[in-house]
């Protein structure tokens, strides 16, 4: 984004000022969160259990940020600062420019896609969403949630900079990150934390208020979720296994076409995607992290057929696996050791 977009996003959106303001005083780290993707390129992080709120600042680039689609339980807000940024989630690409809030697809498939010049720093806020609204909760509560589940015309949720609401958003998001990231008043910081969340998410509410679900749908669409977590829990163990619509209906209790049209709602793409995303990722692990040959590893990730996966990985990835592997090693320095040389190092250890 040029220093002139910037200075008249900020002389319109004051919010967007103010958000930039706190930033400048906090410190973002690269994106790497290698080691925090289990193999079926889940993102884990252990929140606390009372507390189940945390808030990210990483800087993206071009050379440096973890790549391969995630997916996680947590409800999630990613907003770009300095310059455009592309997030694709299911089968579907957002284009966002610096100041937008996009809500984040969490249990699809999502990934930030990169692009020549790419590189800004980013907030993003995730949360459970028992942290806002749970059986317990007054019913008014679900509210706070809605734009997370009311995308009934099937297009993603993003407040962008220039609409009316922005400078609200970003205004409350300004004041959560620096109630996070203070070190004074820690007394207080869980429910100052807790209180400019809601804000945020009343005003994100009520931007998206034309698409608000009655009550009843917005728990339908959660008991939607919680069917399919079954399937959704053998796919992670058992990713590189044949699985057909017949049995994956079955694991899910439900008729094949009743299947397909529910699983579409969830993932936000067909069953099959979803496994070559799954089988995908791992393979992006298994390159980076071993010295398996490129056919062992498209046969361990579910791929019988070389040519197959080679084309798959150059859709998804933008490049071949080898051309992946070759990038992946360069930047760590150095190969990871194969099992002969991991003995030889054991002996000159001993």
């Amino acid at each position: 984004m040029s220093t002139i977009r910037r200075t008249v996003h900020r002389a319109l959106n004051p919010g967007y000022a103010e958000l930039l303001e706190v930033c400048r005083r906090v410190r973002f780290e690269a994106h790497d969160i290698a080691a925090q993707l289990d193999p079926h390129g889940r993102y884990q992080v252990n929140l606390d259990g009372e507390f189940p709120f945390l808030i990210k600042l990483f800087h993206y680039s071009s050379s440096r940020h973890t790549r391969g689609a995630t997916w996680h339980d947590r409800l999630e807000l990613f907003i770009p600062l300095d310059g455009p940024a592309r997030m694709r989630m299911g089968d579907q690409e957002v284009p966002l420019a610096a100041g937008d809030v996009l809500v984040v697809d969490n249990l699809k498939l999502h990934h930030v896609v990169d692009f020549p010049g790419f590189k800004t720093r980013v907030v993003v806020i995730s949360f459970m969403p028992e942290f806002v609204y749970s059986l317990g909760s007054p019913s008014h509560d679900y509210a706070f949630l809605l734009p997370f589940y009311s995308k009934l015309e099937k297009r993603p949720h993003v407040v962008r900079v220039a609409d009316q609401a922005s400078s609200t958003v970003l205004q409350a998001a300004a004041r959560l990150v620096k109630c996070f990231s203070a070190d004074a008043d820690r007394q207080f910081y869980q429910a100052g934390c807790k209180a400019f969340l809601l804000e945020l998410l009343y005003h994100m509410a009520r931007h998206f208020r034309a698409s608000e679900l009655l009550r009843w749908e917005f728990l339908r669409q959660q008991q939607r979720s919680l069917r399919l977590k079954k399937l959704f829990d053998h796919i992670r163990h058992h990713y590189a296994d044949k699985l057909s619509i017949r049995q994956a209906a079955a694991l899910a209790a439900m008729s094949q076409p009743q299947f397909m049209k529910t699983f579409k709602k969830v993932a936000g793409m067909t069953l099959v995607a979803y496994l070559n995303h799954v089988r995908l990722s791992n393979a992006t692990r298994l390159l980076k992290e071993t010295d398996l040959s490129i056919a062992e590893i498209a046969n361990s990730t579910g791929f019988s057929d070389q040519s197959y996966f080679d084309k798959r990985f150059r859709r998804a990835f933008g490049q071949s696996p080898k051309e992946f592997r070759t990038a992946a090693w360069a930047a760590v320095s150095a190969p990871p050791l194969g099992n002969a040389e991991r003995s030889s190092a054991r002996r000159k250890k001993d």
